[in-house]
């Protein structure tokens, strides 16, 4: 088992949708996922939250659950709100579309706040989508295509971590 170097500070990453009750919360738990494979729960800390506060504290869509289930996932969080208070507890906030970034971008009071922001498909490696698409109104493809989507760069997002933060 790792363990954490006292001189380093644990990397907090929050994930945010709209109603943080499908694309985020299964961005988390994929995140928290791979880091639990890679012994790094010491080390880096997952959360997520919702730009809107209509689906506060509820479990994520029945449908992402099963969706996640059926890929060894386990979305549990409970849906809240973003608030500007998460701009000073994390290190990373990966928005999942444009919108998203509209919306937390203006919250930000200064550049360093803006410059924890980032778009979910930045750290994409093997997919050209600009956004992660809302799959709520959709049928399974939708989940199914978030899911790949997420996976992916996860991936990459955990491999940048671990390179910038040396663990």
């Amino acid at each position: 088992m790792q363990v954490l170097n006292s001189t380093k500070k644990r990397v907090k990453v929050l994930f945010v949708c709209l109603g943080n009750i499908c694309r985020s919360p299964a961005a988390e738990g994929i995140l928290k996922k791979m880091v639990e494979n890679a012994n790094l729960e010491d080390e880096i800390l997952v959360d997520s939250a919702g730009t809107s506060g209509w689906h506060e504290n509820e479990l994520p869509d029945e449908r992402m659950r099963q969706h996640g289930s059926f890929r060894g996932y386990d979305f549990n969080s409970r849906s809240r709100k973003f608030t500007s208070k998460d701009f000073k507890n994390f290190d990373y906030i990966i928005v999942m579309d444009n919108d998203n970034y509209n919306n937390v971008s203006k919250m930000a009071e200064n550049e360093i706040e803006k410059s924890k922001i980032y778009r979910m498909t930045d750290f994409s490696n093997n997919y050209s989508y600009d956004s992660i698409p809302d799959p709520y109104y959709g049928d399974s493809s939708g989940f199914e295509l978030v899911m790949d989507l997420l996976e992916d760069a996860n991936e990459k997002l955990l491999n940048d971590i671990r390179d910038k933060y040396d663990i």
